[in-house]
């Protein structure tokens, strides 16, 4: 995706609020807004947002989990597993 499509000066955002949020939710593409000819922020619609986020926090999950193999903080399957099962059984 290219941005440079979709970049409007903050004057275009007060003048088209509604139709921008209709455009936002149809193209789930952000929108650059300018002020003064510089950009200043990004807008997007929710759910293009939510996903983000999630994906944000799946790479960070990932990333710790490297980080832990890297150090040797790792614990065979089966272990884990036979642990899970005797918790389970406690109950």
């Amino acid at each position: 995706m290219r941005y440079s499509t979709q970049v409007k000066p903050i004057s275009y955002l007060k003048a088209n609020a509604a139709e921008v949020l209709l455009n936002l939710a149809e193209k789930r593409e952000p929108l650059v807004i300018t002020q003064n000819g510089e950009a200043k922020a990004v807008i997007q619609d929710v759910a293009s947002f939510e996903q983000t986020q999630e994906t944000l926090a799946l790479l960070k999950l990932l990333a710790l989990g490297t980080r832990d193999m890297e150090a040797g903080r790792t614990k065979p399957a089966r272990a884990v597993v036979e642990r899970l099962r005797a918790k389970a059984s406690d109950r």
